[in-house]
């Protein structure tokens, strides 16, 4: 598998863009077991998985032989029921043309034999993938984006690769799936540990922030994905996933982003938007059933993310992660305490 040039160094602390109420500031009162400690990269997984953050048991594999495997997944109601959710370590969900949204989920940890209904990639994928040198699961993409994705030293596998195939009891488009045990014995990977996704911590060391108990994280005027916490974590209340097989999100993370043209349009003459993953921007941390305000900074495509508050540093509590992309102009994050709806 090519690889990117090395991570770019990582510049001072910016600005603060969205500053949160005073509470924000107090530290938290709750209290979970110790995590432990992020390990450096290019050691084998001895210690915690990168996406999750979460300790690597003694009966789980120290070392993986694939690399991480994302597979981009339908988002509307067509898709019904997707397949999988419920194994991925990590989903980013992105802004597509029409107003609609699609689904980057990762898989490490664990690898599963039905994922799907997998729909084709985008431009904006490469900011997503690129910072743990992941390949892509796709049902193929336009020639602009093939070219932009391999110009990004990303691989990918489509339709018509080894363990990518169409379900006969669903509809077309929506009836490609993945074997994502298949596809890993081809996806021949570095054994060395990929990078952290994010910045992994201790929920002990959260900032107390506000109560947020409901998220309406809207990307468009034609769709919004709706999350109540519930149970110690979130609960996607309009997934198009069986109940028994949704994420388990632990916190939801809704990072406010740049949308431009990516300078085509698909087959039905809808322009097809591109999320830049990278620069800096409001970032919104839902854990506990509490939100912390803070900023998110990438400097580039293929760069790790970072977070931060006034305070300086902000560390994601270890666990299922789900971050939103939601577009800084147009999109139009929501939440409430159970009594009050703010931004």
């Amino acid at each position: 598998m090519r690889r990117l040039s090395p991570l770019v160094s990582m510049l001072a602390v910016g600005t603060l863009l969205l500053v949160g109420c005073g509470s924000d500031d107090e530290p938290s009162d709750g209290s979970t077991e110790g995590v432990s400690p992020s390990i450096s990269p290019g050691d084998t997984l001895s210690s915690t998985w990168p996406l999750t953050g979460l300790p690597v048991t003694g009966a789980e594999s120290s070392e993986q032989r694939h690399p991480v495997i994302v597979t981009k997944i339908d988002n509307t109601s067509s898709a019904a029921p997707q397949a999988g959710l419920g194994s991925a370590d990590l989903v980013v969900e992105e802004l597509v043309e029409g107003g609609l949204t699609r689904l980057a989920v990762f898989y490490y940890s664990e690898l599963s034999e039905e994922v799907g209904p997998v729909r084709s990639m985008r431009a904006s994928d490469i900011g997503i993938v690129a910072p743990v040198d992941g390949v892509i699961v796709t049902s193929g993409a336009a020639a602009p984006t093939k070219a932009r994705i391999s110009g990004a030293g990303i691989d990918f596998f489509e339709e018509g690769a080894a363990g990518i195939s169409r379900a006969s009891n669903r509809s077309a488009p929506y009836n490609v799936m993945a074997d994502l045990t298949t596809i890993a014995k081809t996806a021949a990977g570095d054994p060395a540990r990929p990078d952290d996704y994010l910045p992994w911590g201790d929920a002990a060391d959260l900032p107390r922030g506000k109560a947020a108990t409901t998220i309406n994280a809207s990307f468009s005027g034609g769709h919004t994905t709706s999350w109540r916490y519930q149970g110690g974590g979130y609960v996607n209340t309009n997934s198009n996933a069986a109940a028994d097989d949704q994420f388990p999100a632990d916190t939801v993370l809704v990072l406010r982003a740049r949308v431009g043209d990516a300078g085509y349009r698909d087959p039905a003459g809808n322009p097809v938007p591109e999320t830049s993953f990278e620069g800096q921007g409001a970032a919104m941390l839902f854990h506990g059933g509490r939100l912390v305000r803070g900023t998110w900074r990438k400097e580039a495509l293929d760069a790790p993310l970072q977070l931060t508050n006034k305070q300086g540093d902000l560390a994601v509590p270890a666990g299922r992660v789900w971050i939103e992309l939601v577009p800084a102009a147009g999109g139009d994050p929501r939440f409430s305490n159970g009594n009050v709806t703010f931004r």
